[in-house]
């Protein structure tokens, strides 16, 4: 079950948060294919209340990507290294921070094209979708993190350089 949670950050994570209007939010579950539900339902009510408390400027697609997003990386976790698991968010209304702890040792990796492949395409759809991604090793596990542009550009595209 989901289970909100404050933990201590880091000096470093402190100074670069410090006066800005950044709104942050973490959440723990203990990975279950159940557990993937909740956390979408934690990326958009977070949006929600960004939007609420300091006016950010959510596009719908965003929302559904964010959701989408989470989802994907819940269900690695799931797949490869189930057990506990933190899902922090952080925006500062024009970017949505997504990063992902958990407790495997296996960083994720994108399969190569194959269209007769079925299943196993959600990294893919991350990396297309995200304008950043990184895997860092943790001493324990490993922190998957991912920004996504909040705000559409006049055509209805994410606004923002993918890295891709």
């Amino acid at each position: 079950m989901e289970q909100s949670m404050m933990y201590a950050r880091t000096e470093q994570e402190q100074r670069e948060t410090a006066g800005t209007n950044t709104i942050q939010a973490s959440a723990a579950y203990e990975m279950t294919s159940g557990e993937i539900a909740h956390a979408r339902a934690f990326v958009r009510d977070f949006l929600s209340r960004a939007q609420a408390l300091r006016g950010a400027s959510v596009s719908e697609r965003a929302v559904d990507v964010a959701q989408l997003v989470v989802s994907e990386l819940a269900t690695n976790v799931c797949k490869y290294a189930a057990g506990p698991c933190l899902l922090d968010l952080e925006t500062d209304g024009s970017v949505l921070d997504i990063a992902m702890w958990d407790s495997g040792s296996v960083l994720p990796a994108a399969s190569a094209a194959d269209p007769t492949r079925v299943g196993r395409h959600g990294l893919e759809l991350v990396l297309m979708v995200c304008q950043s991604f990184e895997i860092r090793r943790e001493p324990v596990g490993k922190r998957v993190r991912v920004q996504l542009s909040l705000h559409d550009s006049p055509n209805g595209n994410p606004a923002g350089q993918t890295t891709w």
